[in-house]
């Protein structure tokens, strides 16, 4: 296959690249990636890093349709994954709702889906990883060679054992339609309780169904979404121009979306959090470039906030209250989902909220989910004001006791407060610390604590 051996010529002059890059940076000075998007939300000041050149390392480099895998480079976007394995029928089993995200980035953080409840987070269907390890090596790491212990550890590491070069993926057949069920719940036990059922039976009102996830717009108003397969379609929604997805639940209990629009449903308002750019007023959305209307957009936006801190000196100057960023993804039991809610419509009140199932099919070192138990993601993104004398982190420590207290866990890619012991416990450091010394023993990343609670 000619194609594939340029594509591997080309990637192993990148993989030499990256080495080289690598091994140029100045001791003392923690690498960190050059990308030019992120979906992290950890805003604060690093220590003295050197940017690590990922150059070429971009590009879906095969689609097999033969064996349903895709070999791919750990810089690619899922938008540029889809957009390759589509023409062939195929998607990732699990594909992360925005556009922009890598997939070195779902694999080596965590990504999620409405898929998530049959076919767990976006490393489960990994097969192989080429890993640039935090000693300069590029190792090949499978559940079943001499790196298998790598390959377990890899998922929530966040860049603290290397990074991914090169990784094969499995895929999934698709039909060309989604056609999607809201039902409305007026009472959060029984939300939950439907959405288990679901999940466990694989089927709604008689028939297949193939996503499922969920949005929480107050105590008395939740959707469950179930997403079926389908040759034909009656119609196909937009919602990358004038109409918003999220608001359409509320409107209709039936829907049609293409598979491509369907898996990018969230992404053109950045789920709901568009509107704090006004973006969601028609006249202003009428005026922009439909181009301008997706995550990373809005991600830069938020970026740029912070760094000169515009909406602190507007709330300032209009004598509003200090407001708190609660932006965090947790796992929380199923069967525990309406506590949660519950204490988070006491406690923080931030709606809506997205409710995504998800199970894990197997066991993962650094993010110990119980294998087979269904969880619930809720996330949650926005600012939330401070009561008066409290703090900056308020909310979110409030969010982390509760998640443990429900025995979930929450996603590192945003602000965490946990103390050192406390997280080692709740991350398996046991597990972690032996192979962080095998492949890092010289410590040129950051550890995981340093990097995703201290921030560095």
């Amino acid at each position: 296959m000619p194609e594939r051996t340029a594509s591997m010529t080309a990637h192993d002059k990148a993989v030499e690249q990256i080495r080289e890059s690598y091994a140029a940076i100045p001791d003392g000075a923690a690498p960190r990636l050059a990308k030019a998007t992120t979906n992290l939300f950890r805003f604060r000041e690093p220590a003295k890093t050197a940017k690590l050149s990922a150059r070429d390392l971009d590009q879906v480099i095969e689609v097999d349709p033969e064996t349903m895998t895709a070999e791919v480079q750990g810089m690619t976007t899922y938008e540029n994954l889809v957009d390759a394995t589509l023409p062939y029928g195929l998607m990732p089993y699990v594909v992360p709702q925005l556009k922009t995200i890598t997939l070195g980035g779902a694999v080596t953080g965590l990504g999620i889906e409405s898929s998530s409840f049959r076919d767990g987070l976006p490393h489960e269907s990994v097969e192989e990883l080429e890993v640039l390890t935090g000693d300069g090596r590029v190792v090949i790491a499978r559940a079943d060679n001499e790196h298998a212990d790598l390959f377990r550890s890899f998922p929530n590491s966040y860049g603290t054992l290397g990074y991914a070069l090169r990784i094969r993926i499995k895929l999934a057949p698709v039909k060309p339609f989604v056609r999607l069920t809201h039902v409305r719940f007026t009472d959060a036990a029984k939300c939950m309780l439907a959405m288990q059922e679901i999940c466990q039976s694989g089927e709604y009102d008689g028939e297949r169904v193939d996503f499922v996830d969920g949005t929480y717009f107050g105590p008395d108003e939740l959707y469950v979404t179930v997403g079926t397969f389908a040759d034909k379609a009656p119609y196909a929604s937009d919602y990358t121009g004038m109409r918003i997805y999220y608001q359409s639940l509320r409107t209709r209990t039936r829907d049609w979306l293409t598979i491509r629009d369907y898996l990018w449903r969230w992404d053109t308002d950045w789920f709901w959090c568009s509107r704090a750019f006004g973006v969601q007023q028609p006249l202003v959305r009428s005026l922009l470039p439909r181009r301008w209307l997706r995550s990373d957009v809005y991600r830069r936006l938020v970026g740029l906030d912070q760094r000169y801190g515009v909406t602190a000196r507007l709330d300032r100057w209009r004598n509003n209250p200090v407001q708190e960023s609660v932006i965090q993804d947790v796992e929380v039991p199923i069967e525990r989902g309406a506590e949660f809610l519950e204490f988070f419509q006491e406690q923080v009140g931030m709606t809506p909220v997205w409710m995504c199932p998800l199970k894990a099919t197997g066991e993962w070192s650094l993010y110990p989910l119980e294998p087979g138990r269904l969880y619930v993601n809720f996330g949650f993104w926005g600012m939330v004001p401070l009561p008066r004398g409290a703090h900056d982190g308020h909310h979110n420590r409030l969010i982390e006791n509760a998640v443990h207290e429900l025995e979930g866990h929450k996603s590192l890619y945003s602000t965490s407060f946990y103390e050192r012991e406390e997280f080692w416990r709740l991350y398996n450091g046991d597990a972690y610390w032996p192979v962080k010394r095998s492949y890092d023993p010289g410590g040129r990343l950051l550890d995981l604590y340093e990097k995703c609670v201290r921030g560095r």
